[in-house]
């Protein structure tokens, strides 16, 4: 039995389900619709895919180890956390506290209550989910120093941090599409005003205040 492995599965299992900004975009979007919440965990495994094979590339060291190149993703992974935050704000103080918008024959409603019209596409979501994950500066970081403590002394580094990359990216393309199909299963109570108006605002607080201290963090570099 390898141990080693068993011991990454559990550290990356808690790494991807651990909440954060990836967590929050596929909780928001999932409320917009089953489909753009699960388009939105599939784009946020695309980008966990991007950074475990620059890992395993090398490439991740590049990054790590030219200032210039590293704080030009912290800014536009803290710019762009900053502006879908700020949306997800805007879209709860839009969003109405209550609703009088009902079906006039109770039969008619649907089981699970009435769903808003779908605001995002798929392509949209897939490509919020994508750049969610892959600006983030500091996976890079996190995958250098994650993935070599996992090989085994004298096995060859290349098939180990593959398997390992591989692992990684299939949690992702398991934990995120739970968590989205999750919020659409709760979308009757989720979906409420009042309840969908705080999940928004506290989703778009979450994904702002990532955003700032990445671009405090750049400015105090």
């Amino acid at each position: 039995m390898d141990g080693q492995l068993i011991a990454f599965t559990g550290v990356a299992a808690g790494m991807v389900a651990m909440p954060g900004a990836d967590f929050a975009v596929v909780v928001r979007n999932a409320l917009d619709s089953r489909r753009a919440g699960v388009a939105t965990a599939v784009g946020v495994a695309g980008g966990l895919l991007v950074h475990t094979a620059l890992a395993v590339a090398g490439l991740a060291a590049v990054l790590v180890a030219v200032p210039t190149l590293f704080g030009a993703v912290q800014l536009l992974g803290g710019g762009y956390l900053l502006y879908l935050g700020v949306r997800a704000l805007a879209a709860a103080f839009r969003r109405p506290a209550a609703t009088t918008d009902r079906p006039a024959d109770p039969a008619a409603a649907p089981a699970d209550g009435p769903r808003p019209a779908a605001l995002l596409g798929t392509t949209q979501s897939l490509r919020q989910g994508f750049l969610t994950n892959a600006l983030n500066p500091k996976a890079p970081v996190l995958f250098l120093s994650l993935l070599p403590q996992f090989v085994p002394a004298g096995q060859p580094a290349l098939p180990r941090t593959l398997l390992l990359a591989t692992m990684v990216v299939a949690m992702a393309l398991v934990w995120f599409p739970a968590v989205a199909l999750l919020v659409d299963r709760l979308g009757s109570w989720l979906r409420r005003p009042r309840v969908a108006r705080a999940l928004e605002a506290t989703t778009g607080a979450l994904l702002t205040a990532l955003g700032g201290i990445l671009l405090v963090e750049l400015a105090l570099a």
